[in-house]
């Protein structure tokens, strides 16, 4: 089997053009010591370019041992949330540069939530785009179920997955917060929310559709006695996978001995991060990279999409 990271963002240069021609949130801005990321409710954040250089990244899967890198669209930068008019630019200039990506990488779909597309999601599907990457915030309650129900009826049928990934933030006063306020308060909040959403409404709308979610969902599935506490039921859902982005052998074992090995796949969020040797074992480690990654984007074969 083919081993995989799930989770990796690479801004092809198509959308890091249509970024830098922006006048508004989110853009690139060139300073005279570089580029900077400016997004509504975060301070800005200078961007090494050559992060998103593909033949040095490709280089970075190959030395991590990995076969296959699925990159992801970069949700925090909120260019799904726009209006259709201002998303649609930025969604073709995504998906044109992951087409272009070198062999070492997959991708996932990225989704306009202003004007949902389903017929668009099914040409994606057809290029050999892994599934969608659909934010926490959009699958947060019923009536993101039933606004993406069409969107996630394709997947379905496809036998493709979900990646639920955080971000953006909520404005915050960006002169008093640091960097990392966002990443540490409302994506874990909004992974959490979306882990038990879908368990109350995603499933039954959505039997067969395999779903993950990025960085341990929050690290929901630890808070299962005070769920019991609270009168909820755990979900115990073969098909809901979690991938171990931004945590460590104490936390991912934690998770792991909650919910079995079975359920966790390997991702890095590279180059937000990068590969973690969690200190778990060969058997955790095959599984995390190669059984588990299978059994998420394909349910009748090990073949990767390309």
């Amino acid at each position: 089997m083919p081993a995989i990271d799930v989770h990796q963002h690479l801004w092809p240069e198509p959308l890091l053009r249509a970024l830098s021609l922006r006048h508004e949130a989110p853009r690139l801005v060139r300073r005279r010591d570089g580029w900077t990321l400016r997004l509504h409710g975060e301070p800005e954040t200078p961007i090494d370019l050559a992060d998103h250089e593909p033949e040095r990244r490709a280089a970075l899967v190959r030395a991590d041992g990995l076969d296959r890198a699925l990159v992801a669209p970069s949700v925090p930068l909120g260019i799904e949330a726009l209006p259709a008019a201002e998303a649609e630019p930025l969604l073709a200039a995504y998906h044109e540069g992951a087409e272009a990506l070198p062999e070492e990488f997959g991708a996932w779909a990225a989704v306009g939530l202003a004007e949902p597309d389903a017929a668009g999601l099914e040409r994606l599907l057809d290029a050999g785009f892994a599934g969608a990457c659909v934010s926490a915030d959009a699958l947060a309650g019923p009536d993101g179920y039933e606004r993406l129900g069409p969107l996630l009826d394709t997947l379905e049928h496809r036998g493709a997955p979900l990646f639920v990934h955080p971000g953006p933030a909520p404005p915050a006063d960006v002169e008093r917060v640091p960097r990392w306020w966002a990443a540490m308060t409302a994506y874990v909040a909004s992974m959490q929310a979306a882990w038990y959403a879908f368990a109350l409404w995603g499933r039954a709308a959505h039997p067969r559709l395999r779903t993950c979610f990025a960085m341990l969902a929050g690290l929901a599935p630890l808070h299962r006695e005070r769920l019991v506490a609270r009168g909820g039921a755990p979900a115990n859902d073969p098909d809901v996978f979690l991938d171990v982005s931004s945590y460590g052998g104490r936390v991912v074992d934690a998770v792991l001995r909650e919910v079995g090995v079975d359920r966790l796949v390997e991702g890095s969020d590279r180059p937000v991060a990068g590969v973690t040797d969690l200190g778990l074992g060969d058997a955790v480690r095959t599984a995390l990279r190669e059984r588990n990654p299978a059994r998420l984007l394909s349910a009748t074969t090990t073949e990767v999409p390309v």
